[in-house]
């Protein structure tokens, strides 16, 4: 075995998990804090990275200009869901919010493509998909410098959820409305305006992801399908865990690619797409509730 073609599938599949991590911690988010699974958070990232294009397109200005006026559509986008869909729908069934947020990525598909257009657009970031030099002429290894800048950008923002859950009041509230609704606002706090808050993080999340995936593949439709990858990283990480959908991440994205290269060509190929799912479902089997999630004992 050429080990140095193995580093470089491995680095690359671990690289594109932080990217999967990035996308299932929005969900995370959502669903630790309110017990919503947001169904709509791949919508979200669509509308993120077409926003940003669409904007860019239409004003004619830079991509640092677009970017704040991204950042502040977003954030107005997560705190209109959570006041106009979700506050009404309170008390409902689980399932009565998990149909409505699958109407609600509909919705939000349809309105990104309403006002910037449905075709492809390209998405340019300052960092150039090209071979690390560094990586190279040191180790004979081919990592995408886009990669490695991306993950950076992913360890960054989830450094900053963590000190921002950890070392702020808000911070302390949310984990607060997570480990008990009923006893958070026993002692008096706002759980609609930490969901509010949620679902404007989540945005910012989802803003995030769409940037990093729209430059990789292109602002489209498809984007919205980056959500269904997040799936297995959250059955294997943990639905309540934010350190779950990080090693999750890291775990989907290393075993496709390395099934691809060392199993695909045993079986005709193309098994990156469900090699992902096949491994959640086998992982269900073992630890239903994941790495770090929270274990539920029911009682007949």
């Amino acid at each position: 075995m050429n080990l140095n073609f193995f580093f470089e599938v491995l680095i690359g599949g671990l690289l594109s998990g932080v990217m999967y991590a990035l996308v299932a911690i929005g969900f995370v988010l959502i669903y630790k804090a309110s017990g919503v699974f947001n169904f709509a958070q791949g919508a979200m990232v669509y509308f993120a990275a077409l926003t940003c294009v669409g904007v860019m397109d239409k004003l004619g200005v830079s991509l640092w200009i677009a970017l704040p006026i991204t950042v502040a559509v977003m954030i107005l986008l997560g705190l209109a869901i959570e006041r106009v869909v979700l506050r009404p729908l309170v008390n409902q069934p689980e399932i009565t919010l998990f149909m409505a947020t699958i109407g609600l990525a509909f919705f939000i598909e349809g309105l990104a493509q309403l006002v910037f257009g449905a075709q492809v657009r390209k998405l340019e970031l300052p960092i150039e998909d090209v071979p690390s030099q560094y990586l190279m002429d040191n180790y004979n290894i081919l990592v995408s410098q886009f990669d490695i800048m991306a993950a950076l950008v992913c360890g960054l923002l989830v450094t900053s959820l963590a000190l921002l859950f950890s070392k702020t009041k808000v911070g302390r509230a949310l984990r607060a409305v997570a480990d008990d609704h009923q006893a958070a606002l026993a002692v008096g706090i706002p759980l609609q305006r930490i969901w509010a808050v949620l679902w404007a993080v989540a945005g910012l999340v989802a803003l995030v992801a769409g940037m990093l995936w729209g430059a990789r593949n292109g602002v489209q439709f498809a984007l919205t399908f980056i959500a269904l990858k997040a799936l297995p990283v959250l059955i294997l990480g943990g639905f309540t865990s934010m350190p779950g959908a990080i090693v999750g991440g890291l775990i989907i994205g290393a075993s496709e690619k390395l099934a691809e290269v060392y199993i695909g060509p045993l079986v005709g190929g193309g098994i990156e797409g469900w090699f992902p799912y096949v491994l959640a479902l086998l992982f269900l089997l073992v630890r239903p509730e994941g790495l770090f999630g929270e274990k539920i004992i029911r009682r007949i």
